[in-house]
């Protein structure tokens, strides 16, 4: 597809307006092989109803090749979403570009964030042959940010789109080799609003500066994310890398603790636990920049934790990780303890891990 084809598409994504489809479904009961669209679905009416519709890649469909318009990003750290490998574009419309003000990126209507979350079949060979299990689309529509799940059938030629999400059984070797089966959730087009939450209106995440202020391995060479931007003419306001923060990777263990804890907490748990998030009232803010002790929970009483405190009393025992609320919910996958709420039905064993470092080195 062509890029004025691209570009047709995509500006008719605002000019139709929003088609909104009820949620009633119970996703246990989808099967990714009965994801047919009706014979009579026209490939222009919106949300499309295949990925494919949008133009956004070249060639075969499954080997995600963007095309010169969709430029790849990605944040410094990564939300844990299951051990899910992912890949990340976005998407300009023709003439206009994002605006940078006291650190808070500002994105023209109808920018679209395209993510796709797979699974290598070998983990110890990531670049090999993969399955693709889902891409979520962010389109910043009219009245704002909406998001759109598209399922990926098996043989990896088509996503459709399913705003009740689904479950899908994922098999894969894992880095020690052992054979290993997730039973993945594709939230449903309405709960992605419970972790995209910004004072109650849907926000995207991983888009933020401090994640984006880094180096990105393009096609020519390495480049700062952001400056590539600028060069692209898709960005103002980006005054170089010094003068905006910028985030570290947390699974780099070269990198001090500290840092990486922040990190980890940021990208996983400051959507919610921030001033601007749904769990603002827990007095508990987890963003990267945040120096309180109290507001990180230590020595701080839980608000209204219920049976997610379990038998502890406070957040951040220093010194004592196994005694701390943060890494007893961490480290639980049963519903009204678990954190985060959503996104995972496994532990991540090596984020619970650098936490309990994190706070057994408090003194």
């Amino acid at each position: 597809m062509g890029t004025k084809n691209i570009y047709r598409r995509l500006y008719l994504l605002l000019a139709i307006g929003i088609v909104m489809v009820a949620c009633n479904t119970d996703p246990k009961n989808t099967a990714v092989e009965e994801l047919a669209l009706p014979e009579e679905s026209a490939d222009e009416k919106y949300p499309y109803g295949r990925l494919s519709t949008y133009g956004f890649f070249s060639g075969e469909l499954h080997q995600l090749t963007p095309m010169e318009e969709v430029i790849p990003y990605k944040p410094a750290s990564s939300l844990f979403t299951d051990y899910a490998l992912k890949s990340r574009y976005i998407f300009f419309p023709k003439g206009t570009k994002a605006t940078l003000t006291s650190n808070e990126l500002v994105f023209p209507k109808g920018t679209i964030l395209i993510k796709n979350f797979y699974y290598p079949i070998d983990f110890r060979e990531p670049e090999g042959a993969r399955r693709i299990i889902e891409t979520r689309l962010l389109i910043n529509e009219e009245n704002g940010w909406v998001a759109y799940p598209y399922i990926w059938n098996d043989s990896q030629t088509e996503a459709i789109l399913k705003v009740v999400g689904g479950e899908i059984q994922v098999s894969f070797t894992g880095y020690e080799g052992k054979d290993q089966v997730i039973n993945y959730l594709v939230p449903n087009k309405n709960q992605c609003k419970t972790c995209h939450n910004k004072n109650e209106s849907l926000a995207p995440i991983g888009v933020k500066v401090q994640h984006l202020n880094n180096e990105l391995e393009f096609n020519f060479g390495k480049a700062n994310q952001l400056k590539h931007w600028v060069e692209l003419g898709k960005l103002e306001g980006f005054e170089g890398e010094k003068a905006h923060p910028s985030m570290i990777n947390y699974e780099d263990k070269d990198l001090p603790l500290d840092d990486r804890a922040m990190a980890y907490l940021d990208i996983n748990c400051s959507h919610c636990h921030s001033a601007e998030g749904p769990a603002s009232t827990s007095g508990l803010f987890l963003t990267y920049d945040q120096k309180d002790p109290r507001k990180l929970g230590v020595n701080k009483i839980p608000v209204a934790a219920g049976n997610g405190a379990g038998t502890f009393d406070f957040d951040i025992v220093p010194g004592k990780a196994n005694e701390s609320i943060l890494t007893h919910r961490m480290n639980s996958t049963e519903v009204g303890i678990a954190m985060p709420e959503l996104g995972r039905t496994t532990v991540h064993k090596e984020g619970v891990q650098l936490i309990k470092d994190w706070i057994n080195s408090m003194n």
